[in-house]
């Protein structure tokens, strides 16, 4: 599942380049996947390749995309809106991949009578309405840290069963209810390890 994305974003690319069939191994290049997982993968899928041919590319780029719920509009709040969530907020790609961000919450005052990304931003306080007024089921989280479980609550009393949570604590959320952390200090630590070890193995 994690890496679906990923081709769906090779195979995007690829029909904006007017590319109309791929090799898997093509596919793979474009994805940095070895090309037997990939095509191991796509197998769980369904049979869409042509031996000798390859993969019809904007057919298999529909049916990944069915597979990952993307050939239907997605809502999506986002809470906190300091410099991340303002990133957040004027990130085009979330359109562009079916995602729809229909609302923006903060708490801080200073934030009344204020839009992002060409959105009011409204209260906290708000939430409940919003969710149910345009039925969402997704929901981001860009607050500080002490502030992300409180949020977490809220949203999942609204009925949210998803959460994207960029702020830097464990949220703990009832089961069926889904948590995707991103948390960009640790990515850059796992990077620093690797550029430790490469300076121990270095002549």
């Amino acid at each position: 599942m994690a890496r679906l994305p990923i081709y769906l974003r090779a195979l995007s690319a690829l029909v904006e380049d007017n590319i109309g069939t791929c090799s898997s191994e093509d596919l793979a290049t474009a994805t940095g996947v070895n090309s037997a997982k990939l095509r191991k993968d796509l197998s769980y899928l369904g049979s869409y390749g042509t031996r000798g041919v390859g993969y019809d590319v904007d057919y298999l780029r529909y049916q990944i995309a069915r597979e990952v719920g993307l050939t239907q509009d997605w809502p999506v709040i986002i809470v906190g809106i300091g410099n991340l969530g303002h990133a957040l907020a004027n990130y085009s790609g979330f359109r562009s991949r079916g995602f729809r961000v229909v609302a923006l919450l903060d708490a801080a005052p200073e934030f009344k009578d204020t839009e992002v990304a060409g959105l009011p931003v409204r209260p906290f306080v708000e939430l409940e309405e919003i969710v149910r007024a345009q039925s969402v089921s997704i929901g981001v989280i860009s607050t500080p840290a002490q502030a992300a479980q409180d949020v977490a609550d809220r949203m999942v009393g609204a009925g949210i069963t998803s959460i994207l949570n960029f702020a830097p604590t464990v949220l703990s959320v009832p089961e069926g209810v889904d948590v995707r952390k991103v948390d960009l200090s640790i990515e850059l630590q796992i990077l620093a390890y690797h550029e430790q070890r490469k300076a121990e193995v270095a002549p």
